[in-house]
């Protein structure tokens, strides 16, 4: 009887630790564009009808964004396919979250000009943190160098797609490519924000195009 309960306590106590339950959620992209879900800022494109539901953005001035009005995210785990392409400051793009407004909300994002180029110091910087507007990316890199932003190790093919896992557990965020075990960033996040909006987005003259986003929200 004893040993029954001491189980019964401990399902309890697992039960109620955050993060152990999420619901998940295969993001059907067609489905938000054909439910006018997705609102573009700044840029042109949407969701390419193939054999897979590719969601593009075209390359203009300054940064864009495409968030999911159909969707929310708040705590839990972000995973997609990206691809950007080689070519030197023009391909900065990732996920947004905790969005606000068109312009304040967490991001990850990825620079794969970076991912592979010979010199060490452009490969430190392929991942980067930002929580805009306050902590933009100069005064991360100038006040605390190679704390938001480090190198991919292996590094991705930067004119493919690759994998990316964001996860999200209190302050801590948590950045996996390509399915490796390891983290390639872990920062604590510089800003409380109260938005849970979710986008695409882009960086100043940048496109890319995402797939296959699975939503885990922590209950």
């Amino acid at each position: 009887m004893k040993a029954n309960n001491k189980l019964l306590t401990l399902l309890l106590c697992l039960a109620v630790i955050p993060g152990m339950a999420q619901i998940v959620t295969k993001v059907d992209l067609l489905k938000l564009s054909d439910e006018q879900k997705i609102n573009i800022y700044n840029r042109g494109g949407g969701v390419l009808k193939g054999s897979e539901a590719v969601m593009h953005l075209d390359e203009r001035p300054d940064d864009g964004v495409a968030w999911l009005t159909g969707e929310s995210f708040t705590n839990g785990t972000i995973e997609f396919d990206i691809k950007g392409k080689d070519v030197y400051q023009q391909s900065f793009l990732g996920m947004a979250f905790h969005g606000v407004n068109d312009s304040t909300f967490n991001l990850i994002y990825f620079r794969p000009f970076n991912f592979k180029t010979d010199d060490a110091v452009r490969r430190s910087h392929a991942v980067q943190y930002v929580s805009a507007p306050k902590y933009d990316w100069p005064l991360l890199r100038e006040k605390f160098p190679n704390k938001y932003e480090q190198p991919i190790d292996p590094a991705p093919d930067p004119n493919n797609w690759f994998h990316a896992k964001i996860v999200v557990q209190g302050v801590t965020i948590s950045v996996y490519v390509n399915h490796n075990n390891k983290p390639a960033l872990v920062v604590q996040q510089l800003a409380k924000l109260n938005g849970d909006k979710i986008g695409f987005w882009v960086g100043n003259g940048s496109g890319g195009e995402w797939k296959n986003l699975t939503i885990s929200k922590d209950q």
